[in-house]
């Protein structure tokens, strides 16, 4: 076949861990007019290019083409949000091969992960839990008086697209004040809307759940923001040069400085990447009682070594890069490929399409 124009869709899927059995059958059925094919090469091995040739639109994790073999592909679609484990790629600094990533389908389980551990940690769940295992009915008095609810907290989330909108969805539901920081400004109700893929019902597609926007790239405007009274600040940005070590020793402090008297002391939740905190400084932040807890699923490094002191520091809750887990993951990611085959049929923008130069 060469590179010569291709009239039936062949969608190459690659894939690096355990499939879902039943989704095999299911993708085909979703794209009855293309040809599927899997391939499950060694994670970061170039796809070989006889088998790209064949294909028209590539569905990855990891694994790329060599950009000359691939001048014929409509794009290649990712299963994650991020790129930072690709963004060196030959692919995406050297060619001019549309990229789009599954932007929009994680809010859903990550914003119930995050809740989870909000509710975890300020229900003092972890005394019930261990309790029951032990068959002990105890009493209130092993609870401490600082228990409270959430109505008339605030939360500050850094990065405010398709996982933010929607723990701002969920925060809102629970009496929570919302407040929304991003690198640019978004000065107009068209400038806040979410153009990427939107899970019905989920999200905040106008931008309209925020009490305030705040924006910027530099520490004061940052400082100005985590300066509002937060009771959680909440990390869902994409890792950058600009935002690696985002956050420190500094930023943990002016959150604390400026809490309500009347609540607990900030609680942290990570769901970006490990690389954006400043780990060490959260270390201390947490054993000195500046930060009333975090909620971390992702660290620095991952896996997170057996004998790392985050461990076992105070009011740390840690999973292992899993907030977005879930059946619907692959079919959502999946609704994202078939949109952008209409599109390309149509002679339309991709949705979720990467941006070069801007790192996400």
């Amino acid at each position: 076949m060469g590179d010569a124009a291709v009239q039936k869709p062949h969608i190459l899927v690659v894939i690096h861990r355990a499939f879902p059995g039943f989704m095999t059958g299911e993708i085909r059925n979703e794209f009855p007019d293309a040809e599927v094919r899997f391939v499950t090469p060694q994670v970061g091995d170039r796809l070989p290019a006889d088998i790209v040739k064949q294909s028209t639109i590539i569905v990855t994790g990891r694994s790329l083409p060599n950009p000359e073999d691939a001048k014929h592909i409509k794009f290649i679609h990712f299963f994650s949000a991020g790129l930072d484990k690709v963004i060196h790629d030959p692919v995406l600094t050297d060619s001019e091969i549309p990229v789009t990533t599954s932007s929009g389908i994680h809010g859903p389980p990550i914003a119930e992960w995050t809740v989870m551990n909000w509710l975890v940690a300020s229900r003092e769940y972890s005394i019930t839990y261990e309790n029951q295992k032990k068959h002990i009915w105890g009493s209130v008095d092993l609870y401490s008086h600082g228990i409270q609810d959430h109505v008339g907290k605030k939360v500050g989330i850094l990065g405010y697209g398709s996982i933010g909108r929607q723990i701002a969805r969920v925060a809102v539901s629970l009496g929570l004040s919302v407040y929304a920081y991003t690198a640019s400004p978004k000065p107009t109700p068209e400038s806040r809307r979410d153009r990427h893929y939107i899970i019905p019902g989920t999200g905040d597609a106008d931008g309209t759940l925020p009490v305030s926007w705040h924006h910027g790239t530099s520490k004061a405007s940052l400082h100005e923001f985590l300066s509002l009274g937060l009771d959680h600040i909440v990390v869902s940005l994409p890792l950058t040069p600009s935002t690696t070590h985002l956050l420190g020793a500094q930023e943990f402090a002016i959150l604390a400085a400026n809490k309500n008297p009347k609540h607990r002391n900030p609680y942290l939740t990570n769901i970006s990447r490990g690389k954006v905190i400043d780990q060490d400084a959260l270390i201390a932040s947490l054993k000195s009682g500046e930060l009333s807890g975090a909620a971390l699923d992702v660290t620095d490094p991952e896996p997170l070594p057996e004998d790392h002191e985050l461990w076992d520091t105070p009011n740390v809750q840690i999973s292992p890069h899993v907030s977005s887990l879930g059946q619907e993951y692959f079919v959502r990611s999946f609704d994202i490929v078939r949109e952008n085959l209409e599109r390309v049929k149509d002679g339309l923008p991709l949705i979720n399409e990467y941006k070069r130069g801007r790192g996400y």
